[in-house]
């Protein structure tokens, strides 16, 4: 039984250190734990940009906001263990 892992996005922007710096920590995270990362630029769609705007990075696993400008590690792994 190959189960897919669970995927988690950043809502980011480029020229962004709490993005960088929540990405690095995310691939860290992937070391220990299974999950795949997906990155969207919210510069590259105004809907995207409208809805975060200042507020990146945002970390959402599903329909969940995990955590906004600085990573929770706790958090994920919580999250990450409920849906596995």
């Amino acid at each position: 039984m190959n189960k897919r892992a669970p995927k988690l996005t950043v809502y980011s922007r480029a020229y962004c250190h709490l993005c960088d710096d929540m990405i690095t920590g995310l691939r860290a995270l992937q070391t220990a734990t299974r999950f795949e990362l997906e990155i969207i630029d919210v510069d590259r769609d105004p809907a995207l940009e409208a809805r975060y705007g200042e507020r990146v990075p945002v970390l959402v696993g599903a329909a969940t906001e995990l955590c906004h400008y600085h990573l929770d590690p706790a958090k994920v792994i919580e999250y990450l263990s409920k849906i596995d």
